[in-house]
This record gives C-alpha cells, sequence and structure tokens, in this order.
C-alpha cells in the first residue's frame, strides 16, 4: 500500500519526505519494526514511543507518524506530523488493513458488567444460525473456531485492525466486540465502522485510570455518540444512565428492561440452579442461567439480534441452548452436596447481582461463604464497597488475595476489612493464601451450601509483582473437592 493512501485519510501538519513509498507493515512497538513499515510514535500512560524512533528507523521503518519531529531526521525515512497519534493511529490502522469492518457487520458492547457475556453469546447464536462470526473478548478472540488470546478486553488498533481483516479473509460476515472504557477514550476503536451497539449498566470501576465516575461514565458515552446514522443503540433502560448514554446519539435507540416499559422486556417465571424459565415479549423460554442480570444480558443479545434481522421465534430457540460464559456463575457441585460458584465478579455491583442470584435460587436453604479479594494497582475506594457487599449477603466471608500486583497482600486486605462493619466482623475471616481461602470455605461447607469464589473467574493466573503463576480458581475448587 502507498503512505499517501493512509495520509489522505488523517489529518497530517506537515510531510517530511515522499508518500509515494510502500508500506509494508505499521507499528506501534519499535521491536517489531521491519523494512518498509509505517512506526507511529505513540505517547502511553508508561512509555512515550517518540523515544524509539531512531530504533525503528534503524530497524528498516520507511514511514513515522508523530506528534514531534526528532531533532535529526533520516532522508530515507518520511516523517508525519500529526496532532495526536492516539487519534490517528486507528484510521491508519483501518486504511491499511483494507477497511475491514465495511465488509462485515461489528457490534460493540460497553459498560461496567455483562460485556463478555453477551458479546459471547451473540458469536455462539449467530454461529448456531449458520453465520460465519468472530469475537473479541476479554476471555479470548476468535475467528470462527481459531482461539486468540485475548491480554487486553480490547486490543491496540493494529492489533485489532489485523484481527478484523483475518475475520473478513475467513468469510466471517458478524464481529461481536467488548468496547472497553479506557479502550474508547483511547481511541482503540478509531476508524471503525459499527453495524449497532450495546449499553449494559454502569457502576463504580476503573477509577484508577478515569479519576472520577463522570469521566467513566463519559468514556461509555463517547462509543454512543460515534456511532453512525444507520447504526443500532439497544440500551438498559433499568439503568439510570441507560438513556443519558444514548442522547447524543444518531443510531437507531432500542431500550429493554425488566422493570419498565421498554422496547424489549422479560420477565421470571421459574429460577433453579440448572437454569431458569422466562417470559421474552409474551413468548416462554427456558435457559440455562440463573440470576435477574442474566435476564438483562439475555434482553441484550434478544435486543441486538432483533435489531440485526433475526426473528423472535428463531432467536429463542437458538437463545435456550446457550450456555453460561466460562468463569460466569460457573457451578461446581462436589459429591456431598455443596455447590461453588465461580465468577469474575469484581466490582461491588457485580458481587451484589450475584449474590443475588444464589439467594433467588437457595431461597433461605442452605448458607453463603463468600470467597474474595481485589486486584492490586487498581482502584482502592472500591475495597471496603466490595467486603460490606460480600459481608451483607454472605453468612461468612473470607477475604483474600487477588492479583496482588505490586501492592502487599495485607495492605489490601486492610482496605477491604475498613469496610466490614463491627456486628459482621465474626463471620469474617482474613486467609491471604488464595489456595489456602477456598479449601477453608470447602472445609467448613456443608451439604446444601454454595460457595461463591469470586473476582477471577475466567483467568487462571494471579499476577504477583510482574510475573503471572499458575492459578485457576476452578481447578482450586475441584482439587479441595477431591475431584
Amino acid at each position: 500500500m502507498k503512505l499517501t493512501e493512509i495520509t489522505n485519510q488523517i489529518s497530517t501538519l506537515a510531510v517530511t519526505g515522499s508518500t509515494e513509498r510502500d508500506i509494508t507493515d505499521i507499528c506501534i512497538d519499535s521491536r517489531e519494526a521491519k523494512p518498509g513499515c509505517l512506526f507511529v510514535a505513540m505517547r502511553g500512560t508508561q512509555v512515550d514511543g517518540h523515544r524509539f524512533i531512531a530504533k525503528a528507523t534503524e530497524a528498516g521503518a520507511g514511514a513515522v507518524m508523530c506528534e514531534t519531529m526528532p531533532e535529526t531526521c533520516d532522508e530515507n525515512v518520511t516523517y508525519i506530523k500529526v496532532k495526536s497519534c492516539e487519534e490517528a493511529v486507528g484510521p491508519a490502522a483501518t486504511t491499511f488493513f483494507g477497511n475491514p469492518t465495511k465488509r462485515l457487520k461489528l457490534v460493540g458492547v460497553t459498560g461496567t458488567n455483562g460485556k463478555t457475556t453477551i458479546a459471547t453469546l451473540l458469536y455462539n447464536m449467530f454461529r448456531k444460525m449458520g453465520h460465519r462470526c468472530g469475537l473479541l473478548s476479554t476471555v479470548c478472540n476468535y475467528i470462527e473456531d481459531e482461539a486468540i488470546p485475548a491480554s487486553h478486553t480490547t486490543p491496540d488498533p493494529i492489533e485489532l485492525n489485523r484481527l478484523l481483516k483475518r475475520m473478513v479473509e475467513a468469510g466471517c460476515e458478524y464481529a461481536f466486540m467488548e468496547c472497553s472504557s479506557h479502550a474508547i477514550v483511547q481511541r482503540r476503536i478509531g476508524g471503525l465502522r459499527f453495524e449497532g451497539g450495546i449499553f449494559t449498566n454502569l457502576t463504580r470501576d476503573h477509577l484508577d485510570y478515569h479519576k472520577t465516575f463522570e469521566n467513566y461514565r463519559d468514556a461509555k458515552k463517547l462509543f454512543f455518540d460515534n456511532l453512525p446514522k444507520g447504526a443500532f443503540a439497544v440500551t438498559n433502560a433499568d439503568d439510570k444512565n441507560g438513556m443519558v448514554m444514548v442522547q447524543n446519539t444518531k443510531a437507531t435507540v432500542k431500550t429493554y428492561s425488566t422493570r419498565t416499559m421498554a422496547d424489549f422486556r422479560a420477565r421470571i417465571l421459574e429460577c433453579h440452579f440448572e437454569g431458569m424459565m422466562l417470559e421474552i415479549d409474551n413468548r416462554e423460554v427456558a435457559v440455562q442461567f440463573i440470576g435477574k442480570f442474566n435476564v438483562s444480558n439475555l434482553l441484550a443479545v434478544y435486543g441486538a439480534a432483533t435489531m440485526l434481522g433475526k426473528k423472535a421465534e428463531d432467536i429463542l430457540l437458538v437463545m435456550s441452548t446457550l450456555k453460561s460464559v466460562a468463569g460466569r456463575l460457573e457451578p461446581i457441585r462436589s459429591a456431598d452436596g455443596v455447590t461453588a460458584v465461580v465468577d469474575y465478579a469484581h466490582t461491588p455491583d457485580a458481587l451484589e447481582n450475584v449474590l443475588n442470584a444464589i439467594h433467588e435460587v437457595l431461597n433461605g436453604k442452605g448458607h453463603i461463604i463468600t470467597v474474595c479479594g481485589c486486584g492490586g494497582n487498581r482502584d482502592k475506594g472500591k475495597r471496603p464497597l466490595m467486603a460490606q457487599e460480600a459481608a451483607r449477603q454472605s453468612d461468612k466471608v473470607i477475604l483474600t488475595s487477588d492479583n496482588p500486583r505490586h501492592e502487599q497482600p495485607e495492605a489490601i486486605l486492610d482496605d477491604m476489612e475498613a469496610g466490614i462493619k463491627p456486628a459482621q466482623a465474626k463471620n469474617v475471616l482474613r486467609i491471604t493464601d488464595r489456595r489456602q481461602a477456598i479449601r477453608t470455605a470447602v472445609t467448613i461447607a456443608q451439604p446444601g451450601d454454595v460457595i461463591l469464589i469470586a473476582g477471577k473467574g475466567h483467568e487462571d493466573y494471579q499476577i504477583v509483582g510482574d510475573v503471572k503463576h499458575h492459578f485457576d480458581d476452578r481447578e482450586e475448587v475441584r482439587n479441595a473437592f477431591g475431584m
């Protein structure tokens, strides 16, 4: 591809050298630079890519996109100065990879909780309906059956467009994608065309990055602000920010609700650990999920599928066959009648939803033992709230380590324990070692009890410092159960 095809799609401040040269690849990591590539000097939160321009050109980069021109320019390299590399890299990558979202229908899912479940269920549903599909999620990326490990909820713009191009080449008609607040404000999805977007809910999260709840909310809203005319926006009318999200969108707005008037509605008819009987838009369907929050997730799936042109009866037929996403309310039962539930819940609201779902099924028969922790180097303000919610809805709570990263686990537990009221303290244990915490929960559980192990879900690692150690809550539960 000629460099001029890329520069025609972005706003440039200055260009040094020819734009008629061929570009062989595009990268933001100088270690990936190779002859003929375009290196984009991103100013990251940790490292400024401008420091590595010389290293990229030494490796053969034929062009450099930057915000500040280097003091010395290589006469064999074309330098493109832009106002913001963060804003320019998305359109540049989209152009280089052939505008893949013009050739498939991309649906984005954003919100605090439910993104992975909704995106994955849509991917599974449309595949069952006979379509070739791609998935971009926290758990794993997929191009049809091919699994591609995910390192971020939303990849960087270059990797994202590379994956989308591969989806097009594989014949995919649809792609379903989680859109994190970080990715939205960092313009990682810039240049993509979305067929539609889904808003799940908004509660406290990522304030270590966004600083205020308003900034976090506005990051999510920006996704809907940028949806084009002709796209759809399916939003949760039960969330107080549901209509805020879509107040400035050009997209066609549809609502879903379990409590009020909406375009798509549902209610629970029956509930047990194996699933629920629901009524969705006056039609009954049995699903293999539990919890009111999962009713909302399924409604979002139903609404999006409807907006993508599918018939209600076909959607509900496939919906009845779908199963929960790995690490989301995933049950493991012991031989003596104890049920462990592994869930990714790592915000106070998500923990509340999961515990509510367990209470709905138990209906007062059996006790709840909750094992939970909080990640290090993340929003400290939610730590006491997490512990408070666990203690409010559980008969016994074990506070433990999650991914401590560069913090001391004991200090994190101190922050959590600050949320425990004096009257609740007798039912709260501190066991820093997560393996031992899970084993202790299994030891004290009686037949009919439920053990909730929250925070890590699908993750098969624990981050201590900069090192990922293998650790899987599901494996630990099965070992403790003697399975």
